[in-house]
């Protein structure tokens, strides 16, 4: 009997989380509100971690944590003013890498669902 597939396979592994989170950051890139939250010139290593970190937390190599540890979201977000415009703006950028990606509506919802809960729990400013 075989073992069930990770959600890091059945997404489509690295390849996968590489493609995603490369149209992400493009999409970062051109955001007069979430662009200065990256403070690198270059996006490059703000793309690797959270290529990392997404393929961890499905279920793929553990890099991200043998290179920088427990990734304690909401302190390495904590330095960042990140209110719900920022938390929208996130979402819209990350909706679209994730519809590029063509998953079947299962994969999708599993997908999505993480990435709204975390976006809302790194929300560090209150709303007016």
């Amino acid at each position: 009997m075989t073992e069930p597939l990770s959600p890091y396979e059945r997404f489509g592994g690295h390849a996968f989380f590489a493609a995603l989170v490369h149209d992400f950051y493009v999409g970062v890139a051109a955001d007069p509100v979430m662009r200065p939250m990256y403070p690198d010139k270059d996006l490059g290593p703000a793309e690797e971690r959270l290529r990392m970190f997404l393929e961890q937390y499905w279920g793929g190599p553990t890099t991200y944590s043998d290179e920088r540890g427990h990734p304690r979201l909401r302190m390495r977000h904590a330095p960042y003013r990140i209110d719900m415009d920022a938390h929208d703006r996130w979402l819209v950028h990350m909706g679209a890498a994730v519809k590029a990606r063509d998953l079947d509506p299962e994969a999708e919802a599993e997908l999505w669902g993480y990435f709204t809960s975390a976006a809302f729990a790194m929300v560090n400013v209150p709303s007016p």
